[in-house]
């Protein structure tokens, strides 16, 4: 499901992140400012369209969407993150897919220490880390999402429009996308303002 996607970071300009089968690796890059740091209001997307197949990938600070990065302990929180997740679990709305084209969702996945994930194995050993003075780890929060769409007219996907995620998720203020489609490859910065790209 992951091989477009794990395809990006080769494929395109310096500006793409890999997002790493091994999770420890992709924690550790965040914890030291490599080229996929922790920032936010800046958030990723990768977007790969090969034929009627559509795969996009989220991946988020959780201050960004629910406004922090601690696990929910109050109701409050707990609201904020129940109603970024319903937003997450509706793509199709989220990506504003043209009615045209025909997606249907095959799959999703989304995944945040605020979601009750459980931590991967090499999480463990990070946070025995921690126990000795790296406290860092646990203050960035991140939530990933992917997903898979079948499109039985890709052709009627002219543009990838994410005007719906800053208005849904107001603390967003740019998405970093790299964009695999038949016209070719692209890595670009998109804003608010400038919400929308050609595929």
């Amino acid at each position: 499901m992951r091989r477009l996607l794990l395809a990006l970071p080769f494929a395109l300009l310096p500006l793409a992140i890999a997002h790493a089968a091994d999770e420890h690796d992709h924690d550790h890059d965040h914890e030291h400012g490599s080229l996929g740091a922790h920032e936010h209001g800046v958030g990723r997307l990768n977007a790969a369209l090969d034929g009627q197949t559509l795969e996009l990938e989220l991946e988020s600070p959780a201050m960004n969407l629910v406004g922090f990065e601690h696990v929910a302990s109050t109701e409050a929180d707990k609201t904020k993150v129940a109603a970024a997740r319903a937003q997450l679990e509706k793509p199709l709305v989220l990506f504003s897919l043209p009615a045209a084209a025909g997606c249907k969702v095959v799959s999703q996945e989304l995944e945040s220490p605020l979601f009750g994930d459980k931590p991967q194995a090499d999480d463990h050993d990070d946070d025995e880390a921690d126990k000795g003075g790296h406290e860092h780890h646990h203050d960035h929060s991140e939530i990933h999402a992917h997903y898979q769409f079948n499109c039985t007219a890709p052709g009627a996907l002219k543009t990838l429009d994410l005007a719906n995620i800053f208005n849904t998720f107001p603390a967003t203020q740019k998405i970093q996308v790299q964009l695999i489609s038949a016209s070719g490859q692209q890595g670009t910065e998109v804003t608010a303002k400038a919400a929308s790209l050609k595929f």
